[in-house]
């Protein structure tokens, strides 16, 4: 009983800092419909300006607190807001969770740049105070933390129900216009709401600081669980958000209690937030049909057959030259880039086609790997096996969550993603003991392999158009445009749905295959869950509609890592590009590609 004891009051400690977190989240989204993905990265960077300002500069706890809290935090919401989210307002769901996690990524760079990587303890509130409850000790930390959970959870219900403030801002959410004839301003109640979210996150980001220490990546994807908090009160209930975050911070306390100590259930504990994810998900009632007006966006022109030929033959000319004329390093990259323009390929079918936005996709990349590198054969046949395994998992997942779409459906990639992650990717399952393992070669010379991914990538980018100008690719659009009108004509729009997972997680498993072919050794570090993300941003910025932008994306995502190698100080700078320049491109999923489809339109004219 005093360990059961123990366990409980951690377990509702860390639920409190969980629901100070979510409560944030409710808030925001509750008031302008936007989710904001990059909610825990704006919690990790307020707790290194908070040690910062504590632990480096030495202000007393309290003032570095409400300096954080009460000034940095809601100050960059209302930045945020005014600079990037209010110009999504109205907007689909791709398009907002796109500036998210562009916000999330940019957020990652900044931190990196600021503070270099290295140990940095934070000291708990109070440390020196505490209570005993039975033979438990509860710290004074924790009592700050529970305070703060408490206070915050009816701060916001009554803020939102019982002031004329919280009333307003749930009125402009439902229809701005006619809040405003009645004196209300919209865009100052949004900003309201966006820094007070803000200045919740730093306060989450900060308590847990003392838990999980101060990390870029851990402690952004932590709001995983904040999450699923969140989604247990349906994004908008704050008394069953907090009910969920606490139960979260339970089940997680009495898992590292009572479970045993092996791997697998180490990385099972670590993956219980997602699994609750997708517990939550399921649960949840059915999505309505979309209705409405259309809102699907102008994508780029679809070439015809004959002239989709004519490119590939192009294309396959050009990089034959380029594999004569430079040397192994240079073409070993650029078949490198034009992998990753494979699995990109699978996003423009998904995202591009399909309009549904995963957050996971990098996974089936994974999955495509491990597969060749178990059969440890070179012969192609591998690679087909690698996209069947694939295609088999996306099909599962669209068929587990056809219940949910839009935002939800999002979501739940996430979840699928760290699911992976921690309980096959990250495991012996995947990699042995040893975290890697030798994959044999297709083809030995580096122009034969930049020919190879070239060839491949020629091949599959022909079938996508293909299906784009046949009937499946049809629906998609029109599923894409308007999920309600297509069902009134009877197209079964979920079923739908599992052919386009099912294809882009085929080619996705195929790059992966690819993948492990050029790099010899694959790691279980290649496939980590963060990866998942600038995949996403650079699909979006060269162009997440066109095959042309799967190639320039693949090629710009090869060079990040070598711009990071080669200007290590510049680096953290790269990535805030990378997420701001997401962020501004997010209404227009063409990309970059479209600057130039428009530009040669115009000399034509």
């Amino acid at each position: 009983m005093t360990a059961l004891l123990a366990y409980t009051v951690f377990g509702l400690v860390t639920g409190g800092a969980y629901a100070v977190v979510a409560g944030g989240l409710v808030l925001t989204y509750s008031t302008s419909k936007v989710f904001n993905v990059g909610h825990g990265a704006i919690g990790m960077v307020m707790a290194f300006l908070y040690w910062e300002l504590a632990e480096n500069r030495g202000l007393p706890q309290w003032l570095a607190l409400l300096i954080v809290v009460g000034g940095c935090a809601p100050l960059f919401g209302l930045l945020v807001e005014r600079f990037v989210m209010r110009r999504l307002a109205g907007a689909p769901v791709g398009i907002t969770l796109v500036a998210g996690v562009g916000v999330l990524v940019g957020l990652i760079g900044a931190a990196q740049a600021i503070w270099p990587p290295q140990a940095r303890p934070v000291r708990p509130f109070l440390d020196q105070y505490g209570i005993h409850i039975g033979q438990s000790f509860v710290s004074g930390h924790d009592l700050v933390t529970l305070l703060c959970a408490v206070l915050v959870a009816g701060g916001l219900y009554v803020l939102l129900n019982r002031t004329r403030t919280g009333l307003a801002m749930r009125a402009c959410v439902d229809a701005p216009e006619l809040a405003a004839l009645y004196g209300t301003r919209p865009d100052r109640l949004s900003a309201l709401s966006w820094a007070i979210g803000s200045a919740l996150a730093a306060l989450g980001g900060i308590l847990l600081t003392p838990v999980v220490q101060l990390d870029y990546v851990t402690m952004t994807l932590l709001v995983i669980t904040a999450y699923t908090a969140a989604l247990v009160g349906r994004l908008r209930s704050l008394p069953w958000t907090f009910v969920g975050a606490l139960g979260l911070g339970l089940v997680q306390s009495y898992a590292v209690a009572y479970l045993p100590s092996s791997p697998f259930w180490i990385a099972f504990r670590a993956a219980i937030p997602a699994l609750l994810l997708f517990v939550v998900l399921l649960a949840m009632p059915q999505s309505p049909l979309r209705i409405g007006g259309v809102r699907g966006s102008r994508g780029v022109a679809v070439p015809s057959g004959l002239a989709t030929g004519v490119g590939a033959a192009i294309f396959l000319g050009v990089v034959l030259a380029l594999a004569l004329l430079v040397d192994g390093v240079v073409a070993g990259q650029l078949a490198l880039g034009l992998v990753f323009g494979i699995v990109l390929l699978s996003m423009v079918l998904l995202t591009g086609y399909g309009g549904v936005v995963s957050l996971g996709q990098f996974t089936f990349v994974g999955v495509g790997a491990v597969t060749v590198a178990r059969l440890g054969s070179s012969s192609p046949l591998a690679l087909l096996a690698g996209a069947a395994v694939a295609a088999a998992i996306g099909a599962l997942i669209a068929l587990t969550v056809l219940r949910v779409s839009g935002l939800y459906l999002a979501l739940a990639t996430l979840g699928f993603a760290q699911l992976m992650d921690k309980l096959v990717l990250q495991s012996p399952i995947a990699f042995g003991v040893r975290g890697s393992l030798q994959v044999p070669k297709l083809v030995d010379s580096p122009a034969g392999q930049l020919l190879l991914a070239a060839g491949v990538f020629a091949v599959v980018g022909a079938g996508v158009l293909a299906v784009r100008r046949g009937r499946l690719g049809r629906r998609m659009i029109a599923v894409k445009d308007s999920s309600a009108a297509c069902a009134t004509l009877g197209v079964n729009v979920r079923w739908i749905r599992v052919w386009v997972f099912s294809l882009s997680a085929a080619i996705a498993g195929l790059a992966g295959g690819l993948f492990a072919q050029l790099r010899e050794t694959v790691a279980a570090s290649d496939f980590q869950l963060f990866n998942n993300l600038p995949l996403l941003l650079f699909a979006v910025i060269a162009g997440v509609t066109s095959v042309s932008g799967a190639a320039l994306g693949g090629l710009l995502l090869m060079l990040l890592p070598v711009l990071q190698s080669g200007f290590p100080a510049f680096a953290g700078a790269a990535v805030v590009l990378l997420g701001v320049a997401a962020a501004g491109l997010a209404r227009d999923p063409n990309g970059l590609v479209s600057w130039f489809f428009r530009a040669w339109s115009w000399r034509r004219a």
